[in-house]
């Protein structure tokens, strides 16, 4: 992937505030790349190695205005990396309402896709551009008591490997970075289940408490980063790439392993048949 000229290429990355973003805007701002990060908020007055600009992923307006900015500044896009999300705290799918669902989708999907089709104009005009979307493993396997935000990342899995075949012939490539647990402030900004129930307290609290002990000793954001930038930099982009080694077993168990195996190991990790025979 290469600029016109000896001019630095150009990298947009969404939700850069903190955590995996900022991880992947500090590295490829590193390896030469001229990084715009976003957060809601902007600039922040903290000394960075790359520009903050205000975006707010779920509003058209704000994407529109971040992109025309960036392209004002620049001229150009090479790189998006759309990496701005969150998470719903271990529940029931059932305790979250519709509204509550629709918000997480609003930001982890609808949240790529408004970007994805504000930089496409720019790239197809060029001949050339790469977005990397960051997904997880999420959304390949089943998160029991994370069943919205797993979806969310099955849908960019299907999203991104679509766009991407639209988009070859064009000098675009698409990849998806597959993560596993990664420690950062993201459980910090849960959001919590909106419509709690009784029946679900005790395995939600299970749950809650099994994640935080892998977050504990989980790969730090740097680990995405080098992946991203990985992607970024392929002359031959994969689709997918997995960030760290549990990912990458957990993924090659995906593919390879029996279905009931699989089953098997991630009701054992969370311990959903003790909570069954603790009621029993």
């Amino acid at each position: 992937m290469t600029a016109t000229s000896s001019k630095p290429r150009i990298a947009l990355v969404t939700g850069a505030s903190s955590g995996i973003g900022q991880a992947t805007a500090e590295r490829l701002a590193k390896a030469g790349y001229k990084v715009y990060g976003t957060s809601r908020r902007g600039e922040d007055g903290r000394q960075r190695a790359f520009e903050m600009l205000p975006l707010d992923v779920t509003s058209d307006a704000s994407v529109a205005d971040a992109v025309s900015q960036l392209m004002q500044r620049e001229g150009r896009i090479d790189l998006l990396v759309n990496n701005a999300g969150f998470g719903v705290a271990p529940a029931g799918a059932e305790e979250s309402s519709i509204e509550q669902a629709q918000s997480i989708f609003d930001t982890n999907f609808f949240g790529i896709v408004r970007m994805t089709r504000a930089v496409l104009p720019h790239m197809r005009k060029q001949g050339a551009g790469r977005i990397i979307n960051i997904g997880s493993v999420l959304g390949l396997l089943p998160m029991p008591y994370g069943a919205l935000y797993a979806a969310t990342k099955h849908a960019i899995e299907g999203y991104s490997e679509s766009l991407d075949h639209e988009l070859r012939t064009r000098g675009i490539r698409v990849s998806v970075i597959e993560p596993a647990y990664t420690n950062t402030p993201f459980d910090a900004n849960f959001m919590q289940p909106d419509a709690k129930l009784d029946a679900y307290r005790e395995a939600r609290t299970a749950v809650s408490q099994r994640v935080k002990e892998v977050m504990a000793t989980a790969d730090q954001p740097g680990v995405v980063a080098e992946t991203v930038l990985k992607a970024a930099s392929a002359v031959r982009p994969l689709l997918r790439y997995t960030a760290g080694g549990l990912a990458a077993r957990l993924t090659w168990l995906r593919r390879f392993a029996p279905a009931g195996l699989i089953d098997a190991g991630i009701r054992r990790d969370l311990r959903l048949d003790a909570m069954l025979a603790v009621k029993s």
